[in-house]
């Protein structure tokens, strides 16, 4: 095999970006990770969306001759991608379940007689122990990782397959490997060098802004009636409305094009023709609005997107920083728009729960919601919250909802100090459950056994009930007063800023909870709380109950008296059962729910209590 030295001409890097590419000059980071590819060394490219991620391998691979293998976790991410380079004039192949076994084998043939330049195919299909035999009698240049957040257990789109990629370097020693992504928080970042190049690799991570997209969250009430007025400043412009269901997807879009909106929805579910029409239809057309899950975006690039409208809380703060980024990648104005309320954060609960994961993964899970949840209630500039996530530092953006139209807030300065003081004298090592029974005085086990209940701090906080001091300790985190660590335990840590706040050298101002029932709703309640001769304190839990089970009613497509009967509620807001075994004993709760809906509802009086 010929070295890299022998093989690269001198400029021959910037006559394939003009040439092949039609560009004059490389992007910020570009020229960096191309330069350490040719030279042989290991390169994590962390670049946010439209910055050019895929020209660090290409142009490597056309410099260097032999066979770049591609490794993509898509078949339509990677056939785009193909067919983008063989427009262009390059010598790229795919080989994946979507095509004929012929188209497959000709693919093949021309990689292996030293034809092709980049071969595309799944994890999966690479990492058999056939193919990987293959290969290594081939000239093979490099390996390139796509979406390479994908090989993290630390991350939120962690995929098993993605995992045995790390052996490359030990099957193939003097081959550069390049990993590229947009969303990779700190601990992300760390985990792919360690899996993947057991340390040893250059990292090109670029800022996460986007300043041109501004950033806009609002509580959820009427969600259609929402919608339609942010659609409405964006008539004859081209965007994304993000769902969280396929049905939820075809919905929204009848009721949009109902409404005289060239609306096309977009999921995992529907055929792959209409998929594709309604794909090409976005990809071509002036003033298509796509309505989709996260099925959609993953490698489109459309530069004219004007807007992403999120009706539904995402799962983390990755995916949405991921989603928002297929908007305005011309460098023009766009909006990055979300609508969420209290039954997307149990529901997101309960996806996670519902999720075939080790409990370490479902706790970091959980964690990263809080993030996000952190982010929509974020007091202060709404993108320095998001940027804080991912390590990076900015001052007020002037060009997000808090920033231009500041909420009302209150000074949370004592609160702030309480939650702060709480931590320090419990040994800055605890997560936000257990600070706040500390801060509110419950007298549990692990308080009693850390000798917590004997600080000067326990009870300082019984003023305030569990879900303001979940809100309050978010905002602090949003704030950038605490830090949260996902990787761990969800352990809360004081930030220089929150020193200075324990000092009095600094003010918190928060946004209290905006998320109220209606008066109807509270009526309601209040009625059926009455009827029961429930107490006075029981009311709130009996309505929190009945929201839970309307939400789960929706999910599975029942009305809700099917879920649970009024009956049924008032019994657990009597009994709050506490273990699956007293859920059992609840009116109504036979084998199948006690199965289904033990968890979400036990969660639920918990989080009340």
């Amino acid at each position: 095999m010929h070295s890299v030295a022998e093989i690269t001409p001198p400029k021959a890097k910037h006559a394939i970006l003009k040439d092949v590419f039609g560009f004059d000059a490389f992007r910020p980071g570009q020229e960096q990770a191309v330069d350490a590819l040719l030279a042989g060394q290991n390169v994590l490219a962390v670049m946010p969306t439209g910055s050019g991620k895929s020209l660090c391998f290409q142009i490597p691979a056309l410099v260097s001759g032999g066979l770049t293998v591609v490794v993509s976790p898509l078949v339509a991410l990677m056939e785009d991608q193909v067919a983008a380079l063989k427009l262009a004039g390059v010598a790229a192949d795919a080989i994946n379940s979507s095509r004929p076994r012929e188209e497959n084998v000709t693919a093949w043939r021309r990689a292996a007689a030293g034809e092709t330049r980049l071969l595309y195919m799944a994890p999966e299909r690479l990492m058999t122990e056939r193919m990987l035999g293959a290969l290594a009698k081939l000239d093979i240049r490099m390996f390139a990782i796509d979406e390479a957040h994908c090989i993290s257990q630390w991350g939120p789109a962690f995929r098993p397959e993605y995992e045995a990629l790390s052996q490359l370097r030990d099957l193939f020693p003097n081959v550069p490997v390049a990993a590229l992504t947009a969303t990779a928080d700190a601990v992300t970042r760390d985990d792919i060098v360690a899996q993947l190049f057991g340390g040893n690799a250059k990292s090109v991570v670029l800022g996460f802004d986007r300043p041109n997209i501004r950033l806009s969250v609002e509580m959820k009430q009427d969600w259609k009636r929402q919608m339609t007025d942010f659609l409405s400043r964006h008539e004859g412009d081209n965007g994304i409305v993000y769902c969280l269901s396929r049905k939820k997807t075809e919905e929204t879009a009848r009721y949009l094009k109902d409404r005289g909106i060239n609306a096309l929805p977009y999921h995992a579910g529907m055929d792959h023709f209409d998929r594709q029409t309604h794909q090409n239809a976005f990809m071509t057309d002036p003033g298509v609005v796509i309505v989709a899950t996260i099925a959609f975006g993953m490698g489109i690039d459309k530069s004219d997107v004007r807007f992403v409208l999120h009706v539904d809380l995402p799962g983390s703060v990755e995916a949405y920083y991921q989603e928002i980024g297929r908007a305005g990648r011309d460098g023009a104005p766009a909006d990055a728009h979300m609508i969420f309320g209290l039954q997307d954060i149990r529901m997101r609960r309960v996806f996670i729960e519902d999720e075939d994961a080790r409990p370490d993964r479902k706790r970091r899970e959980h964690k990263r919601l809080d993030a996000l949840v952190g982010y929509c209630e974020a007091p202060e500039c709404r993108r320095r919250s998001l940027l804080d996530y991912f390590g990076e530092t900015i001052d007020a953006c002037g060009n997000c909802d808090v920033c231009t139209n500041p909420v009302e807030l209150m000074d949370g300065t004592e609160y702030g100090q309480k939650v702060l003081a709480t931590i320090d004298q419990s040994g800055r090592i605890y997560g936000a459950a257990h600070v706040i029974d500390i801060l509110r005085g419950v007298q549990t086990e692990k308080i009693s056994k850390a000798g917590h209940d004997r600080q000067p701090v326990f009870g300082i906080g019984a003023d305030l009930r569990k879900h303001e001091w979940q809100s309050i300790i978010r905002q602090l985190v949003a704030a950038g007063f605490l830090q949260l660590d996902v990787q761990g335990y969800g352990g809360l840590t004081i930030t220089p800023k929150g020193e200075d706040l324990m000092r009095g050298e600094e003010n918190f101002r928060y946004r209290q909870d905006t998320l109220k029932k209606s008066r109807a709703a509270r009526r309601r309640v209040k009625d059926l709380a009455a009827n029961a001769e429930l107490p006075d304190v029981d009311t709130e839990l009996l309505g929190r109950l009945r929201e839970l089970r309307l939400q789960l009613a929706k999910y599975k497509g029942v009305p809700a008296y099917v879920v649970f009967t009024d009956r049924s509620l008032v019994d657990m807001a009597r009994r709050k059962p506490a273990s699956e075994d007293e859920f059992a004993e609840v009116h109504g709760v036979g084998t199948a729910k006690l199965r289904d809906f033990a968890e979400p509802f036990l969660a639920e009086i918990n989080e009340t209590g």
